[in-house]
């Protein structure tokens, strides 16, 4: 009995043994021969100084089940992104792992769940840097990169190809130039390489956007607005004084500012296909030193569509002509009040979205880390929207006003049964935080129905919009602006009784608001001027910079008296 306990221990650990060693051992496949007939290794350097490697392969061979590809590993510590596909079909990676189990290289494992197609690309971003400038001649640059794809096979020819920025002279460097090719390159090639170059038009930025937050609005009329902030660290030898953004095709009205709402320096576009434009800052970004940046734009309304009923469908492109790496991409889109999200479809191949539920407003967000132009970040919202939403807020102010308004009267009626009169003393007119409160929102309301009209006005001056819509819409935003200016004017009424400060604002806001109606009216008056022929262009020019300027005088006395208003609701 205990001969046979003692057999069936030990076949029992034999069996455990075999077990192990079996699960521990890779199988060897059947189909892991193959050849590699082409490569195409490609480096480009990417506008803010990032490295971007493409190495498309063809093999010969079916079923493959994984690839290993590389380069030395001295560019390991610069790999910020890798990623494999062929056509839209995209592969997982494994980073850093060992070539055939040689030292000195950073390996990359491509998996083929299906089996490996028999042409794909392996595509690796890399920090900038790999890209040095010459700190006593600026318009010299050095590139260090791998010469070749490090492979575990032997491939029949590589060809390679240095992609430099726009006007780039080759000097020197340990390859022959910004082309060249190698018959027969063999397995585990390990061969690091330098390449000099002279840019004499332009530089290099070497700026690591750190966050791109886009935020998208679009309102109950189809209106669709956007705000871009940048958050960027210029690493380069010398104070950054522009940098070049991308906004989303057919883009208009655009605005650059500093993150405290001060119009920057200069905005130009440099290319109306890619709708790219050069940012001049009023103070350059020191060597080291982070800033912020805003972009402000219009959108039109073909990104909008209506399918059915109450059912509309936003389709954004959001990261399509950008030729730089961004570490992180942040997006939020909020619809109309009232709007409803049905169905919510983006590009991302990782990160996140999500929907974001108010009590009346529902928004979209999106984030994701490091991206590329390669990535097309795109988003497609389809949601239900009842238009009688344009008239809530309106409504409710004037249920508000109503409210209010009804308990002064009986306020006052109270009073005068008791006292024979009604009190117009400072003392009786005292008011409190609600009141202040009720007519800064009111009045922030009124600023933002002008600057809806105004922005409709120079869409459908420029065409953006057709005629008969313009009408529709601006008699929707003249009545609420109808609304809420009665409103106010009973708030004012009210101030003005009530004595002291409060009197002494409102004759000053009467005053600025008279300013700007008078601006208004110039800036007409010499735009029909300059259309007859009548004013000269630089007349022209130095009128609307003079109104400007008593315009932007007359916006700031208004916001300091909201201000100082707003303090009282404390």
């Amino acid at each position: 009995m205990k001969k046979a306990a003692s057999l069936f221990t030990v076949l029992t650990i034999a069996m455990v043994i075999f077990v192990s060693i079996s699960l521990s051992v890779r199988p060897v496949r059947a189909d892991s021969e193959y050849s590699i007939e082409h490569v195409f290794h490609t480096v480009t350097i990417m506008y803010n100084g990032y490295v971007f490697i493409n190495d498309t392969l063809r093999l010969n061979t079916t079923g493959l089940g994984d690839f290993l590809i590389g380069f030395p590993d001295k560019y390991g510590q610069s790999v910020l992104k890798c990623f494999a596909f062929a056509g839209s079909d995209n592969f997982p990676v494994s980073l850093n792992v060992p070539l055939m189990g040689r030292m000195g290289f950073y390996g990359v494992r491509v998996e083929f769940p299906l089996g490996a197609p028999q042409t794909f690309t392996v595509a690796f971003v890399l920090s900038n840097s790999l890209v040095a400038q010459d700190p006593q001649n600026a318009s010299r640059y050095e590139l260090d990169f791998p010469a070749y794809p490090s492979l575990v096979k032997k491939a029949d020819l590589c060809n390679v190809s240095i992609v430099a920025p726009e006007g780039a002279l080759f000097e020197a460097g340990t390859v022959s130039g910004f082309a060249y090719s190698q018959e027969d390159l063999q397995e585990l090639t390990h061969t690091p390489a330098l390449l000099d170059f002279l840019l004499l038009d332009t530089n290099i930025p070497k700026v690591e956007v750190t966050k791109l937050d886009r935020n998208i609005a679009v309102n109950e009329f189809g209106g669709i607005d956007g705000v871009d902030t940048y958050a960027i660290t210029n690493s380069g030898l010398t104070a950054l004084g522009s940098f070049d953004v991308f906004l989303p095709s057919n883009a208009f009205d655009a605005e650059a500012t500093d993150q405290f709402g001060r119009k920057l320096a200069g905005l130009n576009q440099t290319d109306a296909d890619t709708n790219r434009y050069e940012v001049a800052f009023n103070l350059g970004v020191g060597s080291g030193k982070s800033g912020r940046f805003i972009m402000r734009y219009s959108l039109p309304g073909n990104f909008l569509a209506q399918e059915s009923g109450h059912v509309f469908s936003l389709k954004l492109p959001l990261f399509e002509h950008e030729n730089y790496y961004v570490d992180q991409l942040s997006v939020i889109v909020a619809l109309p009040e009232g709007a409803r999200v049905k169905v919510l479809e983006s590009s991302l191949t990782s990160g996140i979205s999500s929907i974001g539920k108010g009590v009346y407003q529902e928004t979209v967000s999106l984030t994701q880390n490091g991206v590329i132009i390669l990535d097309k970040v795109s988003l497609d919202v389809s949601y239900e929207y009842n238009p009688l939403w344009a008239s809530f807020r309106p409504t409710m102010w004037v249920w508000a006003v109503a409210v209010v308004g009804s308990v002064i009267v009986a306020v006052a009626t109270q009073r005068s049964k008791g006292q024979g009169r009604v009190s117009t003393s400072p003392a009786a007119m005292r008011l409190g935080p609600e009141y202040f409160k009720s007519f800064v929102d009111a009045y922030e309301e009124k600023k933002r129905i002008d600057s809806e009209l105004e922005s409709l006005e120079a869409r459908v001056e420029k065409g953006r919009i057709p005629r008969r819509r313009y009408k529709v819409m601006s008699r929707t935003l003249e009545a609420r602006l109808s609304g809420v200016s009665r409103n106010l004017t009973e708030f004012k009424e009210r101030m003005r009784a009530a004595g002291g400060q409060y009197s002494g604002l409102m004759l000053q806001l009467e005053v600025a608001e008279a300013e700007i109606g008078e601006v208004r009216a110039n800036i007409k008056n010499a735009e029909s001027l300059h259309s007859r022929g009548e004013l000269s262009l630089e007349a022209y020019r130095n009128r609307l910079a003079d109104y400007q300027r008593r315009k932007e005088r007359a916006k700031t006395t208004i916001n300091g008296i909201l201000l100082r208003l707003r303090e009282e609701t404390r």
